[in-house]
C-alpha cells in the first residue's frame, strides 16, 4: 500500500527535510552570468553616469539665459566651445554663454539644462540665436542619476535577467558570485526504453523523460547529468544510483516508481538509504517516490513523459529553490473554462490548456489527452488544478493559469 501525502503536505516534507541546503558560492564573468541566481547583494561603488551629461544634439546653457526667447525674439548666446564625444567638458560656462555637446557628451560646469539643435540657429560669428526657452535639467542626466555609491543595485536571490547583465555592467562588475548550479543526475529506467536517436522495435518506446527532464532542469537553473537508460535490474540500478550520489547533488529516476514485482527505485533506494515518501495524491503522477541516500535527495518518477512534467513541476522545481536559494516563480493568469471539467475525487488534478483571447476574455480549452502522450504538453499554453476537495468544475468557473514556459 502506498504512503499518499497531499501536493501540501509532499512540500512540508521536502522543506523538512531538505530545507537545510544552501546554495554555495561561485564567481563567473558577466558572458556566463545570465540565468544564474545572485549570491549576495550587489552594490555601486560608484556613480553612474560619473558625469552630467547631455541626452540629445544641442547646446547647453544656464535655462534662466533663455528664459522668455522665441523664434521671433530669439535669446543670442556666446558659443564658449564644443564638448566632443568621450572627451571631459573642461569649460566652465558664464551668463551668455552656451557650449555644443553631442547626445551622451558631458556638461560643462555652469550648464543646467540643454537645448536640442533644432531649436537654435548658428549665425556662424560665434554666436548662437535659441528660439525656445529651456527649463533647468531639460535634455539632461545628472551624475548619479541612475546609481551612486552605496545603493543596492540587485538583491541576493535574483535570477540574472541580460537588463541586470546590463546593469551590472554600467557599474563596473566584471564578475559576479552566483550560487553553483546544482548538478542533478537523470537516469532512466526501463526495459522498453531506447535511445531518442534510435528506432524502436515493437514494444519498445524512445526515451523522453531523460530528454524532458534534462531540459527542465537546463530551465530551472539547474545543470542536468545524464547518466542514460538503465534496464530494470535492480542490481544496475543501485550501482548508477549509488555512483550518483557521489558526484551529484540530488537524483532523479523516471519509471520504475510503481508498485509491482518490478519496484526497483524504491527497493534501491531504501537499500541504501531511506524512504521518505511513496506516493502523492495528484493526477497524474500519483506513484511517485522520494528518499535520501547519503543525505541527498533521490526521486522517482512515474514513467508516463506528462506525470514526469507535472511532478517535476510541483516537487523537483522547490527542491531545486533550496540549491540555488531562489524562490521559484510561477507566472499565473486568469482565464474562464470553456467547458466543464471532472475530476477525481481525493487527488489534485491537473490539467493543459490552449488559451485563446474571445474580446475581453480569456478563454482556457483543455486538451483531452493521457499522462503518456507527450504532444498534450507541446501543444499546452498552460495547465490549472483542481483541488483534491473538489470533483470538478462547471463551465465558465474562473481558474488560474500556470504558464507553460517558452524558453
Amino acid at each position: 500500500m502506498l504512503n499518499v501525502l497531499t501536493p501540501d503536505e509532499t512540500l512540508e516534507l521536502i522543506k523538512k527535510e531538505f530545507a537545510h541546503i544552501a546554495p554555495q558560492p561561485e564567481t563567473v564573468g558577466l558572458g556566463f552570468a545570465v540565468g544564474r541566481v545572485l549570491y549576495e547583494d550587489v552594490a555601486a561603488t560608484e556613480y553612474v553616469p560619473g558625469f552630467d551629461r547631455s541626452t540629445v544634439d544641442g547646446y547647453a546653457v544656464k535655462a534662466a539665459d533663455t528664459f522668455g526667447c522665441s523664434d521671433a525674439i530669439p535669446a543670442i548666446l556666446q558659443v564658449a566651445g564644443k564638448v566632443l564625444m568621450g572627451e571631459d567638458a573642461d569649460i566652465i560656462l558664464s551668463e551668455g554663454q552656451c557650449c555644443a555637446v553631442p547626445t551622451g557628451g558631458a556638461v560643462p560646469q555652469g550648464a543646467d539644462s540643454v537645448v536640442m539643435v533644432e531649436y537654435t540657429e548658428d549665425y556662424g560669428d560665434g554666436t548662437v540665436g535659441i528660439g525656445k526657452a529651456a527649463a533647468p535639467g531639460q535634455n539632461m542626466i545628472f551624475k548619479g542619476d541612475d546609481v551612486f555609491p552605496g545603493k543596492t543595485i540587485l538583491k541576493k536571490g535574483r535570477r540574472l535577467s541580460s537588463q541586470d547583465i546590463g546593469a551590472l555592467a554600467a557599474i563596473g562588475k566584471a564578475n559576479v558570485t552566483v550560487a553553483k548550479k546544482p548538478r542533478i543526475a537523470v537516469i532512466s529506467t526501463g526495459d522498453e526504453l531506447v535511445l531518442p536517436s534510435e528506432t524502436p522495435k515493437a514494444g519498445q518506446v524512445r526515451d523522453v523523460n531523460g530528454a524532458l527532464l534534462s531540459a527542465m532542469l537546463t530551465s530551472f537553473g539547474a545543470e542536468p547529468v545524464t547518466l542514460g537508460i538503465i534496464k530494470d535490474n535492480e542490481e544496475e540500478l543501485r550501482k548508477a544510483v549509488s555512483a550518483a550520489v557521489q558526484s551529484c547533488d540530488a537524483v532523479l529516476l523516471s519509471g520504475g516508481s510503481s508498485v509491482g514485482e518490478k519496484d526497483a527505485a524504491a527497493k534501491v533506494i531504501g537499500s541504501l538509504g531511506e524512504m521518505l515518501l511513496h506516493g502523492i495524491a495528484m493526477k497524474p503522477g500519483k506513484p511517485t517516490i522520494m528518499g535520501r541516500v547519503q543525505g541527498k535527495p533521490v526521486i522517482g518518477l512515474p514513467g508516463h513523459p506528462v506525470a514526469v512534467y507535472f511532478v517535476s513541476r510541483a516537487v523537483v522545481l522547490p527542491l531545486l529553490g533550496y540549491f540555488t536559494g531562489l524562490d521559484m516563480p510561477s507566472h499565473t493568469i486568469a482565464a474562464e473554462l470553456s467547458e466543464s471539467v471532472s475530476a477525481n475525487h481525493g487527488r489534485a488534478q491537473y490539467h493543459c490548456v490552449r488559451l485563446q483571447r474571445e474580446g475581453e476574455r480569456l478563454i482556457a480549452y483543455p486538451i483531452r489527452s493521457k499522462s503518456g502522450l507527450i504532444t498534450t504538453l507541446a501543444g499546452a499554453d498552460g495547465y490549472f488544478c483542481i483541488p483534491r476537495d473538489c470533483e470538478g468544475l462547471p463551465r465558465g468557473a474562473a481558474v488560474q493559469i500556470t504558464l507553460c514556459a517558452r524558453e
